[in-house]
């Protein structure tokens, strides 16, 4: 709880039931030696009541509060700064146009821990001098920097660094982070970037073709070329084997067209294990998928031509029409728009 950015609390949980009489026979059930040690005559406490998708007034609290004299509390009333905090927890649902007079359920229990929710406030990217339009959101900065098990003096490298979003997290945790960018403006602060932009890589002396014998001009290096979705993603995975430390983490988010998405489409590498898999949803035909990998053993020779031995080691190649597919699905659904809007006369 002291990491997590999508837990609110945590609580040790006494009884629950779908009304106050059920309530009350479920704590009543509770073995009385596991309260015993919270509730002794020398002790303060207070309780808390949380209502989901309803607010009560002062009054009403006050009264669900009295209504638990049954159990046996012998310590002192503590508002301010309290021993134990105990809270009730009443669910109306989540509809805010069909909201209960009664919640569908009531839980009672001792709080522990409250999660650090507030991170996404404070680091919100409301209050960055500079963004960009995709640029990732303080929430999800923490959870990877939290599937990557950052912790104090780690060394974080985002090789897609863009304005910076998992950095800032990264170094929340005490991190020493750096980062690099094929956009000179993003990285500058001067112009947005995000998926409308197509996946460039810089030139080297290496992508220069041999010229012709006769030739005597002057070499060349593009400043960028096309770089495949399947070939970054080789890369990155490649780059991970032979740099990280064992043990270290790559995290990164994998595009997906849902209509054709399947396990093998994840890439995979001799030296790293996967570890997770989760889908964030976008629409309804495309998603992204944060994918967790650690590596566990340093690279040999042989790797380089695994894939020929096991075709889990392939490059998927239908990463590369993402974009493509991508775009035909937001104009099938402006296309549907469109029709369903009456025309302006005007």
């Amino acid at each position: 709880m002291s990491r997590t950015v999508c837990g609110k609390s945590a609580f040790e949980l006494w009884g629950h039931g779908a009304t106050t009489d059920d309530l009350r026979t479920s704590l009543l059930e509770y073995p009385a030696e596991n309260m015993a040690q919270y509730l002794q005559q020398n002790s303060t406490y207070k309780i808390n009541v949380y209502t989901f998708n309803k607010t009560l007034v002062f009054e009403d609290r006050i009264k669900k509060i009295d209504a638990l004299d049954f159990l046996p509390f012998k310590g002192t009333v503590n508002l301010k700064d309290p021993e134990h905090i105990f809270c009730l927890l009443e669910d109306y649902g989540s509809d805010p146009n069909d909201i209960p007079e009664e919640p569908f359920h009531i839980y009672f229990g001792r709080w522990i821990a409250d999660g650090q929710r507030e991170l996404i406030r404070s680091y919100s990217v409301k209050k960055r001098h500079f963004i960009g339009n995709t640029s990732m959101d303080a929430g999800l900065s923490f959870i990877m920097a939290n599937h990557a098990k950052v912790k104090a003096d780690d060394l974080v490298y985002d090789p897609f660094v863009g304005t910076g979003s998992l950095l800032v997290a990264c170094s929340h945790f005490g991190a020493y982070v750096c980062g690099t960018d094929i956009d000179y403006n993003t990285i500058h602060g001067i112009a947005p970037y995000g998926i409308r932009e197509s996946t460039r890589r810089t030139g080297s002396h290496k992508d220069i073709i041999k010229p012709p014998e006769d030739f005597s001009g002057e070499s060349h290096v593009p400043v960028s070329m096309a770089y495949h979705l399947s070939d970054i993603f080789a890369d990155l995975l490649n780059f991970a084997a032979h740099h990280l430390v064992l043990g270290g983490r790559l995290v990164y988010w994998l595009p997906i067209y849902r209509p054709e998405y399947c396990e093998e489409m994840v890439p995979l590498h001799p030296c790293l294990t996967l570890i997770s898999n989760c889908e964030q949803t976008l629409s309804s035909h495309t998603s992204r998928r944060l994918i967790t990998m650690e590596k566990t053993k340093e690279p040999e020779d042989s790797d380089r031509l695994v894939h020929l031995a096991d075709p889990r080691f392939t490059p998927y190649q239908g990463h590369n029409s993402f974009r493509e597919k991508y775009f035909s699905g937001l104009t099938k659904k402006n296309g549907k728009d469109a029709k369903a809007t009456p025309g302006n006369k005007d």
